[in-house]
């Protein structure tokens, strides 16, 4: 018998009366609004408030779920994720001690401005501020670390929080956004029609299109400069404006400097690139920033650790440009004379535009004399080291081997923070963007390897490498299990200096050489420490070994599928230079130990 049209449209409609209103737990609307947002990986710790969600996870095999070893280590991988990849990064947390944990990781990820969204369990609504186990205020706690927050008291919102969760989480001035999921809100059945396709929030709505007016002006100051410089920042590579900045850059031949976070946005290799500039910058970045007289700043926010003392900078007159989505970054530490909120990537295409349509030059004569002064500042070679003993590994030289080693490799770079890192940022030379994984604003320890691993899930066919000192890495070296469990081999060279680096180093300046508890006197054998988690590990006492060793490491990961601890001794006197002081000017600069 043949069906007709009709009976045909009435199963139709049947079928979809039957999607539209599905009965599905919130655990399950939740796991379904995640892959919505096409969310690959998802890092956690389960706990007694998220156990349905764990349910819904067991039950589908389209998002990778990681086990990781402590919370926070689950937010840095997520975020280390994020950082890489330019995707939203994902967490799911516990209530209570899960929660607080996090919390060290999420603060890490709002000073960056990294996308995030972390979901933490709660104990069930009616138990909520009756002080139940594992009861912990969430969105109290981390209201001041997040760009958003949300408390979820109904199933029915959790499709739409989601959606808002990840448009607020990636959208305007990037950063992570907490939904707080009730145990009862995750198991209780509810209607589910879909997820939004779409979002509208009335009280915001980021400005992406910077002011024409504001860009011409800026255009004007560029092209009449005398000593023009650009001072780029992380935005660029949260912004994905590399390319547009490198146009610019290469159009204008003008001299740019990149901060801490925003190494890689402009290649390191180019002669217009002088260095990082800032507290550890090179005497030619911070000498520009301080002697030009049209600054253009782009996705920067003029950090105490870039500019130095306001005042000191302030001290000479120049025109400012800021370019920025965030305006309360804008004219936050330093006034500026032409503001510009927008996209960096959107105001960097329209200021490209305007130069190529305008008949007016930059003035060779006067920028060919300020490329000298620069050249005369950079021919103080301020990165020079001395090599000193023969016996002795200098930390300079394992970084810069590392780099001639992996410049034409896929390689990326995580860091904790301390003197390892400051001699990673100066050292490894990144052409790159989204190369160098590190926590910049709050300076975070115990970073290294959870980056290293939420980076290896998501780029299986890089190189990774994780410079770390012997005090941050062992803040979290339990994840050496997470990367054993997940297959995720990643290269670890440790500068072992016995101390914890740049509080001796800030002891030994500031506070007449008194190490109160600074030196580190029972450190664990890592060769043995790796092998126990089931990976490979060497001790490298002798300079003449770094490089093969380092090879044999890239080796062992590519065949066997290991993670290797590398342990490298070095000089535990070396310090890092230059150094601005705390307090003075970004030219008042100390470049090594006679100028202590």
């Amino acid at each position: 018998m043949e069906i007709s049209k009709a009976e045909l449209a009435v199963a139709a409609a049947a079928q979809a009366s039957a999607n539209a209103s599905q009965d599905l737990m919130g655990s399950e609307i939740l796991v379904k609004s995640l892959q919505a947002e096409n969310v690959q990986f998802i890092w956690g710790y389960p706990g007694g408030a998220v156990l349905y969600i764990y349910d819904a996870l067991y039950k589908q095999d389209t998002i990778q779920h990681v086990l990781v070893r402590h919370e926070q280590a689950a937010v840095h991988a997520a975020d280390g994720y994020a950082r890489a990849t330019g995707e939203v990064g994902v967490a799911l947390v516990t209530s209570g001690p899960g929660l607080t944990n996090a919390v060290t990781g999420i603060a890490t990820a709002y000073m960056d401005s990294i996308p995030m969204v972390i979901i933490s369990g709660q104990v069930p609504t009616a138990a909520i501020g009756l002080d139940a186990f594992q009861e912990c205020d969430t969105v109290g706690i981390t209201r001041p670390i997040v760009k958003h927050n949300f408390l979820v008291k109904d199933p029915r919102d959790l499709a739409m929080t989601l959606k808002k969760a990840f448009h607020i989480a990636r959208s305007g001035r990037p950063g992570p956004v907490v939904v707080d999921i009730p145990k009862d809100v995750s198991f209780k059945k509810v209607p589910y029609t879909g997820y939004p396709q779409s979002v509208e929030m009335r009280s915001y709505n980021p400005v992406r299109k910077g002011h024409g007016g504001q860009i011409r002006k800026a255009l004007q100051l560029l092209l009449a400069a005398k000593r023009p410089y650009i001072y780029t920042g992380g935005g660029v590579l949260l912004g994905n404006a590399t390319n547009e900045l490198r146009t610019l850059v290469d159009m204008l031949g003008y001299p740019v400097t990149n901060t801490l976070m925003g190494l890689g946005a402009y290649p390191a290799s180019d002669r217009k690139f002088l260095g990082m500039l800032g507290m550890h910058g090179t005497i030619e970045a911070n000498n520009a920033m301080q002697n030009c007289d049209v600054l253009l700043a782009v996705g920067a926010r003029f950090d105490d650790r870039v500019i130095g003392n306001p005042k000191h900078f302030a001290q000479n007159d120049r025109k400012i440009i800021h370019i920025d989505i965030d305006p309360s970054s804008i004219s936050k530490r330093v006034k500026v004379d032409v503001p510009i909120v927008g996209d960096v990537k959107d105001v960097l295409t329209e200021l490209i535009s305007m130069i190529r349509e305008s008949s007016t030059r930059p003035d060779a004569g006067a920028l060919s004399a300020w490329w000298d002064t620069i050249e005369a500042w950079r021919s103080r070679q301020c990165l020079k080291y001395d090599m000193g003993s023969p016996d002795v590994i200098k930390p300079q030289y394992v970084v810069e081997t590392l780099w001639n080693m992996t410049k034409d490799a896929d390689a990326y770079i995580t860091s904790d923070v301390g003197q390892h890192q400051m001699w990673a940022a100066q050292y490894y030379r990144f052409d790159e963007p989204r190369r160098w994984i590190n926590s910049g604003g709050l300076g975070t320890m115990g970073v290294g390897i959870p980056y290293a691993m939420g980076i290896k899930l998501a780029k299986p066919d890089a190189e990774v490498f994780c410079v770390t000192g012997e005090g941050s890495v062992q803040m979290n070296i339990q994840e050496l299990s997470t990367c054993l469990q997940y297959n995720t081999p990643i290269k670890i060279c440790a500068l072992n200096n016995r101390y914890l680096g740049m509080v001796r180093q800030w002891q030994e300046i500031e506070y007449s050489g008194r190490y109160s508890h600074s030196y580190m006197d029972s450190l664990p054998d890592f060769v043995k420490l790796a092998e126990a988690y089931g990976h490979r590990g060497f001790k490298i006492e002798d300079p003449a070994l770094i490089e093969s060793t380092l090879q044999e490491a890239r080796r062992i990961v590519r065949e066997e599928g290991k993670t290797v601890f590398l342990d490298f001794r070095t000089d535990p006197t070396e310090n890092v230079f230059p150094m601005v002081q705390a307090g003075k000017g970004i030219t008042e600069m100390l470049l090594g130990k006679d100028d202590l």
